[in-house]
């Protein structure tokens, strides 16, 4: 995507808003719950910002990806999870307050270590400088500005009129569901001419990310000795990935299309495995009110 009035304007405001409107369900209290579950949140948090990113960059390399897809699968791997993953963890019958939590602390600290993550994929990948690295300080004023502010500015909003909140919270939820299938549409639109070639490359991979990360998720947390409904939702955190940022970074920051495609592709596929999780958390809810 080159730059224009949709890279440059239509992307960033959309995503600022759906951000927005996650914070339009956040309180400071939902920061505070690191106490009340600290393995769960620690667990959490290094899957998202450790393994995550290590899963993704084994698989670039197995798969010899090229230069581009790999470095927007490390930018997909370097985003936060979405605030979709709070509304999939709720259906999939996982811990809802947990997956707000761990959200909530992701987006803060992914800020920091996206531009650093994006800046070594940027030279392992294509080292012959063809690719300018990320302003360390421009990125993370941009990510501010398009993710942590509207989510306070939503958060100020619950606090002052928790009416008010829920009343734009339905319209909010509506707005960044049909805007999310935009830009991935518009993504795939961009780069139609390499679109099988590049589905074929990375369409296994995203699929293996999203696998492996979902799987690790949830027996690490059995592992540790973490109760069903936290399992599922360490496994949800750890899949489900903000794919608008994902497309933003590569599409407004960086500049290149080809990029985006990663995240694009991860976005369907995640989806389809989501409505397997919620399937599944469906039916032990059932389950267990029947026993």
């Amino acid at each position: 995507m080159e730059g224009n009035i949709l890279t440059e304007v239509f992307l960033p405001l959309t995503l600022a808003v759906i951000m927005l409107g996650m914070g339009l369900s956040l309180t400071v209290t939902d920061f505070k719950r690191i106490f009340i579950y600290p393995k769960a949140v620690t667990l959490g948090l290094i899957n998202q910002l450790v393994i995550l990113p290590l899963i993704a960059f084994s698989l670039a390399i197995f798969f010899d990806l090229n230069p581009g897809l790999a470095v927007g699968l490390m930018i997909l791997a370097a985003c936060p999870g979405g605030p979709t993953s709070n509304l999939i963890s709720h259906l999939a019958n996982g811990d809802t307050a947990l997956s707000i939590t761990l959200t909530a602390f992701s987006s803060l600290i992914t800020v920091i270590t996206i531009p650093f993550i994006v800046n070594f994929s940027i030279s392992y990948f294509i080292p012959g400088g063809e690719q300018p690295p990320l302003n360390i300080f421009g990125t993370v004023i941009s990510v501010l500005a398009i993710t942590i502010i509207p989510v306070a500015i939503g958060m100020l909003i619950f606090k002052k009129s928790p009416q008010l909140a829920r009343k734009m919270d339905r319209p909010f939820r509506i707005f960044s569901a049909v805007f999310f299938v935009v830009i991935i549409l518009a993504a795939i639109l961009k780069e139609r001419e390499n679109i099988v070639d590049y589905f074929s490359q990375i369409g296994p991979v995203a699929l293996g990310l999203n696998v492996l990360t979902l799987a690790f998720g949830f027996f690490s947390a059995k592992a540790l000795g973490l109760v069903a409904k936290q399992a599922r939702t360490i496994s949800i955190e750890s899949g489900i990935q903000n794919g608008t940022l994902g497309i933003t970074i590569a599409a407004t920051l960086i500049g290149n299309s080809e990029m985006t495609i990663p995240s694009a592709v991860y976005s369907l596929i995640m989806f389809g495995t989501a409505g397997v999780l919620i399937f599944i958390g469906s039916n032990k809810k059932a389950t267990t009110k029947t026993a």
